[in-house]
């Protein structure tokens, strides 16, 4: 059984390794891509943090500013969630 190797998450672009490797952005994307089952894991921890976050009272500024994302990101992750059904009650402050 062979072993799929670990594929760490870039910091470049895929331009700029084609460009050190003399190949294909496309090439570079094909050989080190992350796997779509880790991205969208990784998008739905993401997303769980989100409402999290915002169940507990911080605006959508805060929260991006907390996870190091856009704002947009988290207006559009908090749409879906409303989208989805999700509860995005806030906490009561007597809540212990």
């Amino acid at each position: 059984m062979t072993q799929e190797p670990r594929r760490e998450r870039r910091t470049v672009t895929a331009r700029e390794l084609a460009d050190r490797f003399g190949v294909s952005p496309r090439t570079v994307l094909r050989m080190i891509a992350e796997e779509r089952a880790e991205y969208e894991g990784r998008s739905r921890q993401r997303r769980d943090q989100i409402v999290e976050l915002y169940r507990q009272g911080l605006k959508g500024y805060e929260i991006a500013r907390e996870l190091s994302i856009s704002a947009g990101l988290v207006s559009i992750r908090l749409k879906e969630a409303r989208e989805a059904g999700l509860d995005l009650a806030r906490y009561s402050a007597d809540r212990g």
